[in-house]
């Protein structure tokens, strides 16, 4: 159904179906429909396959990490985040790491892992420490108790991985998740200066 505007020209009062709003259609990242006003930004809009690839990675940002809190939650006393926090301290020397790094390896702000590592540490699984010197830097360490319990948490988590991820990919589909993965990453960390280039191997 249509009405006259103003000026004379039609406009749908709601969008036929099966189609999608203009404003639905920027935010998306896909072009404008034909008929419709280019906005004047220049912005390179998305093409159908690489919407339809942003839309597959989405589903991947948002569902899998979801799905492995929620699964974690259910077989152990820990978030999928409080995990990864007490797994990347578990493969340091000395179980101890500075806390900008911890943020960096768990892509995580220094405010939310804060956060994170003072309900570890009431919970005896961290203890966070003053580095002597200039500056106002901490480190956080693993404890005996913390060790123990990232290690009862790891098999749930691989199968998780697997069942979710690994496994339902094809070796060389594997080797391009990787890829993608390092190239994300690498873009990502472009604009952050103060974090070292990813490792490619």
């Amino acid at each position: 159904m249509a009405k006259t505007t103003a000026s004379g020209r039609h406009a749908r009062t709601r969008p036929d179906a099966g189609s999608e709003p203009p404003a639905a259609q920027r935010a998306t990242g896909s072009k404008p429909g034909a008929g419709e006003s280019e906005p004047a930004t220049g912005t390179r809009w998305l093409n159908e396959d690489e919407l339809a690839a942003w839309w597959a990675n989405s589903a991947i940002m948002i569902s899998l990490p979801a799905a492995l809190d929620a699964r974690m939650q259910r077989e152990t006393p820990l978030t999928f985040f409080e995990y990864m926090v007490l797994s990347v301290l578990s493969e340091q020397p000395e179980r101890t790491l500075q806390m900008s790094e911890l943020a960096t390896r768990t892509s995580a702000s220094l405010s939310r892992l804060s956060h994170v590592v003072g309900r570890l540490e009431k919970r005896c699984l961290l203890e966070r420490a003053r580095v002597p010197g200039a500056g106002r830097r901490t480190v956080a360490t693993l404890t005996e108790a913390g060790y123990r319990e990232v290690v009862a948490a790891a098999p749930g988590h691989v199968a998780a991985v697997r069942e979710y991820l690994i496994d339902v990919l094809e070796p060389h589909e594997l080797a391009t998740l990787r890829r993608i993965g390092i190239a994300v990453d690498a873009a990502i960390n472009r604009r952050r200066p103060d974090v070292d280039p990813p490792r490619t191997s």
